[in-house]
């Protein structure tokens, strides 16, 4: 059998994108041939063995998210017939434009991530091409049942809807000797962090105002860059914050296992479905980390969270309601985090997600 994975941008950077890579090299580490095609925008686009057979195409530019590569198309019709099936990844116009007029006749497995939710006008002119990838799939993946079940774009297509859960391998375990040397650095005190884009849809103004309603001997640590940096360091300094509320700016992904190992709990505050899954929940569940999240109507993002078991989902927009969860956590701290653990165990291990899409390649 053949697949290839279809869509998004090199190198790897977004949730979708990692979704593709940990795909292909988990399902050539089973023995399966699986490819990746996807479109680069800087530097010269390269066919080539990294790990795997991976196919870049040339953008010219990347607009509303989506990357503008023509080349997609020629490419893809001269190899598309080599493939029992192709797998592509949504949201990508580009994506779905190629394999519209690759004259590809094989299987087509159609992975939903998301919705296309803040590209009004992006989506307008898309919804015909959407429509005929949707009724072109002979399946339909979903990362979360609540997805599945509550997008209105799938309206019409559910019964070819799976449910497949984002899986991920687990941190890389840290020397206990590090884990007290980054503690130290806040003595007597919970750690409670966040990772993520400093953009609106994080709804990190929240998280910020919820240390306000916490005691003393916590502190709030926000790992990433982003537009919104200065904002939040004016929001920080205005509510006196400045001992109680630090911005990490970006982390290496390197240097992430330490920071989920020497933290408490940590929190997911985003207030749009635009946060369809979270994978960085997976990531805390898997350092063993309760998750404190929020019930985005439409999303994900509390069924990956088992509320009462691996944390507590609160409402968005709720600063009370995320200190009282964390503080709720750290009180029966040995139970959520025994919680975490098993649901990541369960549900969210790299090699459950390639075993469940290599069951779906075999029924095709």
């Amino acid at each position: 059998m053949k697949v290839l994975q279809l869509g998004k941008f090199y190198p790897i950077r977004g949730g979708v994108e990692k979704v593709m890579w940990d795909l292909t090299m988990g399902l050539r580490e089973s023995g399966m041939q699986c490819d990746m095609l996807c479109a680069k925008l800087d530097g010269d686009a390269f066919e080539g063995n990294d790990e795997g057979k991976v196919i870049t195409v040339r953008a010219l530019s990347k607009k509303s998210g989506t990357m503008i590569a023509p080349e997609m198309i020629s490419r893809l019709r001269k190899i598309c017939s080599a493939y029992d099936i192709i797998h592509v990844h949504h949201p990508d116009p580009m994506a779905a434009l190629a394999l519209r007029l690759s004259g590809y006749k094989g299987k087509v497995v159609l992975h939903w991530h998301s919705d296309i939710l803040s590209q009004k006008t992006l989506k307008f002119f898309y919804t015909p091409l959407q429509n005929w990838l949707l009724r072109r799939a002979d399946r339909i993946v979903c990362t979360t049942p609540a997805y599945l079940a509550a997008s209105p774009d799938l309206e019409g297509f559910r019964d070819k809807g799976l449910v497949v859960p984002i899986g991920i391998k687990k941190l890389a375990k840290v020397p206990e000797e590090e884990i007290e040397r980054f503690r130290d650095r806040y003595a007597g005190k919970k750690i409670i962090i966040s990772v993520g884009r400093l953009i609106p849809y994080k709804g990190y103004d929240n998280l910020i105002d919820a240390a306000q309603h916490l005691p003393e001997d916590y502190v709030i640590l926000i790992g990433g860059g982003g537009p919104l940096k200065n904002v939040f360091e004016e929001r920080i300094s205005k509510l006196g914050l400045k001992n109680k509320v630090l911005l990490l700016g970006y982390l290496p992904k390197e240097t992430l296992p330490l920071l989920f190992a020497a933290s408490d709990v940590f929190v997911l505050s985003s207030v749009m479905k635009t946060e369809a899954f979270g994978i960085v929940q997976i990531e805390a569940m898997s350092a063993g980390k309760p998750v404190v999240a929020t019930k985005i109507p439409g999303s994900g993002v509390s069924w990956v969270n088992e509320d009462g078991v691996s944390g507590i989902n609160v409402e968005p927009g709720d600063p009370v309601a995320i200190a009282e969860a964390v503080e709720k956590i750290i009180s029966d701290y040995s139970r959520y985090s025994e919680g975490a653990t098993k649901r990541f165990h369960e549900n969210f291990m790299e090699e459950r997600m390639i075993e469940r899409i290599v069951r779906i390649y075999e029924d095709l």
